[in-house]
């Protein structure tokens, strides 16, 4: 599985010759600038909330790639008054079957307004499992018990959380999250973006170090092998 970071709580997996592409914020991210989105391709989006720092370039980005769009159902029902059609509406605990693997929407404990302030549904999760690897994306949360749930029931080889606090969980409730979900192979991000989630790398990657356990914060671009 590599992964390839956009910066902000944006990136791309590619797994089981599928390209998942989540959260595309890139356009308004400032520390983004480098980055070019026609160059980006994705057969699935995922959306996990509605908040613009998580939906902002959706609407290109499906037009661009032709991807299907998976999301709740408030922002499938935003989304379509965008004038998009392949979507997939989905919502926590529900599970998608496909030739290629299956996605799994979990329990992200946050909030979701829509770019227009409108509600945007239960904030998701996903755990995606396929026959070449399996990742969990917490998307936006708080550290909850019912990762513990993820730990006991799935084979998480990577774990994909916040780490940037304030907003989300910080790096050491991240680090009592790669506990719950029994993983210890940690890539962190919703951090840096802005002041309020500015962190100290050292500090946070230590602290896996510690336990054990890794936790990479990717730089913009780079892509990396989960």
């Amino acid at each position: 599985m590599n992964f390839t970071f956009y910066g902000h709580a944006c990136f791309s997996v590619e797994v089981a010759e599928k390209k998942l592409l989540f959260d595309p914020f890139i356009t308004p991210n400032e520390l983004a600038k480098n980055i070019n989105i026609n160059d980006i391709q994705a057969d699935y989006i995922l959306i996990s909330h509605g908040h613009a720092d998580h939906i902002a370039d959706a609407v290109q980005l499906a037009l661009h790639t032709g991807a299907c769009v998976v999301c709740s159902w408030e922002v499938y029902e935003w989304l379509t008054k965008q004038g998009l059609t392949n979507m997939r509406p989905m919502n926590t605990g529900g599970r998608w079957q496909q030739e290629w693997g299956s996605i799994k929407c979990t329990v992200a404990q946050h909030s979701s307004g829509l770019p227009d302030g409108t509600y945007g549904g239960n904030p998701m999760g996903f755990i995606i499992e396929t026959k070449d690897g399996s990742f969990y994306y917490s998307g936006d949360t708080a550290l909850t018990l019912d990762m513990k749930l993820i730990g006991e029931h799935h084979k998480i080889d990577c774990a994909i959380m916040p780490v940037g606090d304030n907003f989300t969980m910080g790096y050491e409730d991240a680090l009592i999250a790669s506990d719950f979900v029994n993983c210890n192979n940690i890539i962190g991000v919703h951090f840096d973006t802005f002041g309020y989630i500015v962190i100290d790398h050292a500090q946070a990657t230590s602290a896996f170090e510690h336990k054990g356990k890794t936790l990479r914060l990717p730089v913009i671009g780079e892509t990396i092998l989960m």
